[in-house]
């Protein structure tokens, strides 16, 4: 009999190192089709931003009258752990359990704090949303639970990407890390594409229950696709589980990666050109509804061009990087050089009133964020030392995350002072969002002002190095060949 597994596999992994950026980082011990089905999580991630970010704040804003600084401060709320994702890598790099596991516990706990707060969020919208029996709920209850939830999500997603991007690492030898965890990026992205393509569907016509129906949705599948995630990616190990643990303390290891070449002018760097970036995350789709009179489908695919150029800039980045041979920061330059027109094209559609204009402006942004983002990402990746990789990993992500809370909760509370302004009533719709359109590009200029320096400084000489091991010892000591005995 014909086997169409088989043959599916094959033909994608005979096709993905040319058509799928970084699918070059696999082998025969650790296939194509394992790191595909370990970036599901990274897909359940992309879901959970798509619905937050892409339609909740829509919704939140323009059908349910929640003020916009409030929605900004819910989206900012996971915020909070941000920070912790450095110490949430490293405690992955530590931590060991009775079966010697170190990073799927901590993959099990995020996937539970995803699952707790979509559970409390369809009964906080009801609330906010009065429908049914709770029209007469106090709205408090509503916005707390909405802000609970939100904060549920969020640490659940900081504590899975960060850990699930260490797994990642551990699975494949030292020269291909940077690789897959690009291949991961690119999983995201296009997570975010089906998520926001699917949910534009469903809720092409809006209901406030089906918008329950979409949330309770993404818990089940955030659920399962986490747990094929999981699925046999990490060796149980009886040597690793009976080892005295090491004791090392955080401030210590993180004085350590501080001290690379470099290190702090590259955290600086991802801080202002992801506040660039992202300070419109909450902002463009009520735009678009308020200004270009789009419907929620409409915005909500938004998200879909934006990721579509971010995956255009992944994959570029990833060809410019590898085989062309560029510097991680030449490449996370150009990104930000790209991201300053792109907002100074969003301001001019709305003096144009061009729903056009703003898909392209959309696309372009998503195009130099990608650039931004991969070049940015492998020169911490290529500056940390091979030990500390989950740290490495953490510390951009808690720069990144923490840069993005901060700039979303600015936007809103900036487009919430101009709507106080005593002129407000008589202007444009457009006039509360042109500051914050303004500030991007701002942010973007002086990102690429401190980037400029790091292209002439040696930051990524922390592997370089290190001689790598071989794909089969990689997978002896980090893969499934080492059973408990």
């Amino acid at each position: 009999m014909f086997d169409y597994k088989r043959f599916a596999l094959g033909r994608l992994a005979a096709m993905a190192p040319q058509y799928l950026p970084f699918a070059d980082a696999a082998s025969d011990e650790v296939p194509l089709s394992r790191l595909l089905r370990l970036s599901l999580f990274q897909m359940t991630v992309g879901m959970a931003l798509v619905l937050m970010v892409g339609t909740l704040n829509r919704v939140m804003i323009v059908e349910l009258q929640v003020p916009a600084t409030l929605v900004a401060l819910m989206l900012a709320l996971p915020l909070v752990f941000a920070p912790f994702r450095a110490f949430i890598g490293f405690k992955s790099d530590t931590f060991k359990s009775a079966l010697g596991l170190r990073r799927l516990p901590w993959i099990f706990k995020g996937t539970m704090y995803q699952f707790g707060g979509f559970a409390i969020m369809p009964f906080a919208l009801l609330v906010l949303s009065g429908y049914g029996e709770a029209v007469d709920a106090p709205r408090w209850i509503g916005l707390s639970a909405a802000a609970l939830s939100f904060l549920l999500v969020g640490a659940g997603m900081h504590i899975v990407q960060t850990v699930g991007l260490a797994l990642a690492t551990d699975l494949v030898p030292q020269e291909d890390q940077p690789k897959v965890v690009g291949l991961m990026y690119v999983m995201l992205l296009i997570g975010m594409i089906l998520a926001a393509l699917v949910y534009g569907a469903l809720l092409s016509t809006y209901t406030p229950g089906r918008l329950i129906q979409v949330i309770q949705g993404t818990a089940v599948v955030t659920i399962v696709l986490n747990g094929l995630a999981m699925w046999q990616q990490e060796a149980r190990n009886r040597n690793r589980a009976n080892a005295p643990r090491r004791e090392i303390a955080f401030t210590k290891a993180m004085k350590q990666l501080s001290a690379q070449p470099g290190m702090l002018r590259l955290l600086a760097v991802i801080a202002l050109g992801t506040a660039g970036f992202g300070m419109a995350d909450v902002l463009l789709e009520p735009f678009g509804g308020q200004v270009l009179g789009m419907t929620v489908a409409q915005t909500t695919r938004l998200t879909v061009v934006l990721a579509c150029g971010s995956l255009v800039g992944f994959a570029l980045a990833s060809r410019w990087l590898g085989r062309d041979g560029w510097q991680p920061m030449t490449v996370a330059s150009l990104g930000a050089l790209i991201g300053i027109p792109a907002f100074l094209m969003v301001m001019v559609s709305a003096a144009l009133l061009t729903v056009p204009l703003l898909i392209a402006a959309t696309l372009i942004a998503g195009f130099g964020a990608g650039l931004f983002g991969h070049g940015t990402l492998t020169a911490t990746m290529r500056a940390a030392p091979r030990e500390q990789i989950g740290l490495s990993l953490g510390a951009w992500g808690a720069v990144q995350t923490t840069a993005a809370g901060a700039a979303v909760a600015l936007g809103g509370v900036i487009r919430d002072v101009m709507l106080l302004a005593p002129d407000a009533a008589h202007g444009a719709a457009a006039s509360p969002y042109m500051p914050v359109f303004g500030l991007e590009a701002g942010l973007l200029l002086l990102a690429l002002a401190l980037a400029l320096p790091l292209r002439r400084q040696d930051v990524d000489t922390g592997q370089g190095s290190a001689t790598s091991p071989s794909k089969g010892s990689a997978t002896a000591q980090n893969g499934l060949a080492e059973p408990l005995q």
